[in-house]
């Protein structure tokens, strides 16, 4: 598909239209809702060291050493309600896996 071009003022044309100018609007408080700042993420990491993870992660963890995707998928899905959230931890988890064998050290277990 083309991209739309600006509008030439005419009314005919595939850029037809009145031309306008587009509005510069002030950054709202909402456009940064959902971001972590840096307080928020270091006090969670220090909390993750601490407690290590819920029970449900451990299986989730256990999972992906053996490979098993899809089954995590499952599991994950079963425990959060949804989809995206059940792919959003296992991406999570992955991540937390690759970390540690980067590492070289063990997870934390309870």
């Amino acid at each position: 598909m083309v991209p739309k071009q600006s509008n030439t003022g005419l009314f005919v044309g595939l850029s037809k239209g009145h031309v306008m100018n587009k509005k510069e609007l002030p950054s709202r408080s909402t456009d940064c809702k959902g971001k972590t700042s840096k307080g928020v993420h270091f006090e969670r990491n220090v909390i993750r060291e601490v407690a290590g993870f819920a029970s449900y992660k451990k299986g989730i963890n256990k999972l992906l050493k053996v490979g098993k995707d899809k089954r995590t998928l499952k599991v994950a899905k079963k425990k959060l309600g949804a989809r995206k959230r059940a792919k959003m931890k296992r991406e999570e988890m992955s991540n937390v896996l690759r970390w540690t064998r980067a590492t070289g050290g063990e997870e934390k277990t309870n």
